[in-house]
């Protein structure tokens, strides 16, 4: 009597599980011992999909910071400018609130003597929050403005061709009063940069030179 059992429940498993496994056929008969023959079950679907996932995730980049070029320095400023009115001072890439969200922080001078920091998100520019700030150089500050006619953000754009715009600052304590700003470039070497408010002249801050040894 001719016997054929097979183990149909690995081959069950086999095809439900994904993953390879080997059902084994037990056939008896006339030719003597039995005979083993493989039945290969395809990973599912699902499975590629996961295993993709993890090969993606691999090579992902877990730096916090993003992209200081996303919004530009300028573009910060006009989104505080529309949110609060007033006079930009200052704009800078900030992350020193221990958390490693970095934001854009423009100081704004509004009405009388207010004035707001104003935070601004660098993926999308919008305006994440701003509040009052007591500063003892605000009435300075203004005063060193009147008469000016080079903006923050005009003084951004006038260096925007050395590198990325980080920061820009007024410096009244000067024996001129000028717009400072700092840039950094692709290998991620910074330079400092003065920005007359009335002519919009654009000079290099020499005291980053020097190191230099062309300088000797």
């Amino acid at each position: 009597m001719k016997r054929n059992i097979v183990i149909a429940a690995v081959t069950a498993a086999a095809l439900i599980g994904g993953g390879t496994a080997t059902a084994l056929a037990v056939t008896g008969g006339d030719g003597g011992g039995p005979t083993a023959r493989h039945a290969d079950a395809r990973l599912s679907d699902q499975e590629v999909r996961d295993d993709e996932a993890r090969d993606d995730d691999s090579g992902r980049d877990d730096d916090p910071r993003p992209s200081a070029t996303e919004v530009t320095a300028p573009q910060a400023i006009a989104a505080a400018l529309e949110h609060t009115p007033g006079t930009a001072v200052s704009a800078e890439l900030d992350d020193e609130d221990d958390t490693g969200e970095v934001t854009w922080q423009v100081d704004v001078l509004s009405g009388g003597d207010a004035r707001h920091s104003v935070r601004v998100d660098p993926h999308s520019g919008r305006v994440l929050g701003a509040q009052a700030e007591r500063e003892d150089d605000t009435a300075q500050l203004r005063a060193a403005l009147k008469g000016t006619s080079v903006t923050a953000a005009e003084a951004a754009k006038a260096v925007a061709g050395k590198g990325t715009v980080t920061s820009v600052d007024l410096d009244e304590e000067g024996r001129t009063t000028s717009w400072e700003l700092e840039t950094r470039a692709s290998g991620g070497a910074e330079q400092d940069w003065h920005v007359d408010p009335h002519t919009g002249k654009v000079t290099a801050d020499r005291a980053d030179d020097s190191n230099d040894p062309d300088d000797d």
